[in-house]
């Protein structure tokens, strides 16, 4: 009996509903991945981050070469023999390379032919030069340690004594002037090197303002919600330090290839009008590790210097906010008193 009437209890009872499991949606960034202002901070940040490393390897190049200009000529000097009736020219170059290579600090002497000769006077006498006719001088070119030189007072007083018709050309005078002019054209190129770095430093504060600037309310509604200060700051460098990664990443990249092509060109046309001219001018298109290491360094200036100021322009923002609730007569357009 008791079982029976359970049995029609539980049959009049409905079934009890079933609990709905809540669907959590997605959580998505708070700041957007792709927007104008970012996109446009990412172009500029490219931009002053490539004029940059160009500078920066331009500048490395013209100092390597000033460097093996004065070690070139610092490395060499030259016995002049000049050509007299009756006198031996062969003889007297022998004898002069001889007398030289007796000192201390030489390593070797080399007899420049009548080729070579020619070769030197084809830009102003042309081609196809009787030397025999001409009274052209003739050199020795002799090499020297440049940490331990000989004593060139002496040398030139022996050849004197021993071939009266030579002179010595120790290129004092040419390497103080080259040091001048390299000291002078670093010097140049480092003060161009600032002004760019110091035009690519305003520029990308500024266009890192500008495009917070943009992202305003986004500051706001996080702060009136109750986020705290640190929090929105670390997100919007997280955002930033993104954008000026790619951007400077890119810049740098771009430049690194130019001169990857410009040595490749340099190297595939040697012998060549346009590349004698250009390495006359600029030296090798090679920036060396040095300067693929100070590409690295500008792109890791870059990317500090936008995460900075973006940390900077977020905590002010949250201040002035905090300064307009607590006074609202301090909004905009309204004078602070």
């Amino acid at each position: 009996m008791s079982d029976g009437r359970a049995r029609s209890i539980s049959e009049q009872t409905p079934p009890a509903k079933r609990r709905v499991e809540m669907a959590v949606r997605p959580t998505a960034p708070i700041l957007p991945a792709s927007n104008i202002q970012g996109n446009a901070l990412m172009v500029v940040i490219a931009i002053m981050a490539f004029l940059a490393c160009l500078t920066l390897g331009g500048v490395s190049m013209v100092r390597t070469t000033a460097a093996g200009w004065q070690s070139q000529i610092s490395r060499e000097i030259t016995i002049q023999i000049k050509p007299e009736e009756g006198l031996d020219m062969n003889a007297a170059l022998t004898r002069a390379r001889e007398v030289a290579l007796t000192f201390v600090g030489t390593t070797d002497g080399r007899i420049m032919d009548d080729n070579a000769t020619a070769r030197l006077l084809e830009p102003w006498l042309g081609t196809g030069l009787d030397l025999e006719e001409l009274p052209v001088p003739r050199l020795v070119i002799i090499t020297i340690d440049e940490s331990n030189p000989p004593d060139f007072a002496a040398m030139r007083e022996l050849l004197r004594v021993e071939v009266p018709q030579a002179f010595l050309d120790d290129h004092r005078t040419w390497v103080d002037r080259l040091v001048q002019m390299a000291r002078t054209t670093v010097l140049i190129g480092s003060g161009i090197l600032i002004l760019v770095f110091t035009a690519m430093v305003l520029t990308v504060v500024f266009a890192t303002r500008g495009a917070l600037s943009g992202n305003r309310h986004i500051i706001e509604v996080l702060h009136f919600v109750g986020a705290e200060g640190s929090y929105v700051a670390r997100e919007f460098q997280r955002h930033f330090l993104k954008i000026s990664l790619k951007g400077a990443a890119t810049g740098g990249f771009l430049a690194a290839i130019f001169f990857a092509i410009a040595g490749f060109w340099q190297s595939r046309s040697l012998a060549t009008p346009e590349s004698d001219q250009a390495t006359a001018l600029f030296g090798t298109f090679s920036i060396g590790l040095g300067g693929y290491l100070g590409i690295l360094a500008t792109i890791i200036v870059i990317a500090a210097l936008t995460t900075l100021t973006a940390r900077i322009t977020v905590i002010k923002t949250i201040y002035e906010i905090d300064r307009i609730r607590s006074d609202p007569a301090r909004s905009d357009g309204l004078p602070d008193e």
